[in-house]
This record gives structure tokens, C-alpha cells and sequence, in this order.
């Protein structure tokens, strides 16, 4: 398997329960838990940084198109390293690497509560 590198982002990305959202970014995404608090967790990989916001139970997430992108090197190779666990989420939820008609090679991810976690490549 090739090396990958991620380069750097940090957004904040609302949930509607922490410890699920923690869960995924951690056993599905291979994040670690860097902090957290009542209602609030940072996590990272490599140079990528998350930070998850758990709203108000009454907040309804749905319909929110919440998305970000994290550039990385060598896509394949990160792809397959996730790939056990991406397999496990129900379907409809991963798209597998493919190429964009915009130079760049991607994978996409739906978290939790539906934010659209986008992974890219420029195509040499």
C-alpha cells in the first residue's frame, strides 16, 4: 500500500449526538480524539483537524447540506486503508474513488447525520 498524506483543514461540523459522531470519525474515518468536552470534540489526523458541535436536540440537521474536502496524496492508498470499515456502513453511504471531469480523482463519505465528507486527488 502507498503512503498517504493529508493536508490541512478544520472545520466545524454540527451533529446531533457526540459520541455517535466521535464513533465514526474515529473508527470509520481513522481520526483520534484530541479533546473533548460537554458538548464539543477535536479530532485529527495527520495534519487534518475536525471539530464536532453537538446543536440543541430540537435543531433538526435534516435538509443541511454540510460539506467539506480534504485534499490528499496518493487516494487509492487512503481509500484502502478505510476500506474495511467504509464496507460496514449501510449502502448509499460511500462512493468509491473515481475520476472528475475536473482533474480530480475523489472518494465521498456521508457521515452520521449526512454531512458529505469529500476526499480528492489532483490527476496528473
Amino acid at each position: 500500500m502507498g503512503k498517504f498524506s493529508l493536508n490541512q483543514i478544520t472545520p466545524f461540523v454540527p451533529c446531533s449526538n457526540l459520541a455517535r459522531q466521535i464513533a465514526f470519525y474515529r473508527d470509520v474515518l481513522g481520526f483520534e480524539v484530541g479533546f473533548t468536552a460537554d458538548n464539543y470534540a477535536f479530532l485529527r489526523r495527520e495534519a487534518v483537524a475536525v471539530r464536532l458541535i453537538e446543536v440543541d436536540p430540537g435543531d433538526d440537521l435534516t435538509g443541511r447540506e454540510t460539506s467539506f474536502y480534504i485534499d490528499v496524496q496518493q487516494i487509492d492508498a487512503l481509500f484502502a486503508d478505510m476500506q474495511e470499515a467504509l464496507d460496514a456502513l449501510p449502502q448509499g453511504r460511500v462512493r468509491a474513488p473515481f475520476d472528475q471531469d475536473y482533474g480530480q480523482r475523489e472518494f465521498h463519505v456521508l457521515d452520521e447525520d449526512g454531512n458529505l465528507v469529500f476526499f480528492g486527488e489532483g490527476i496528473s
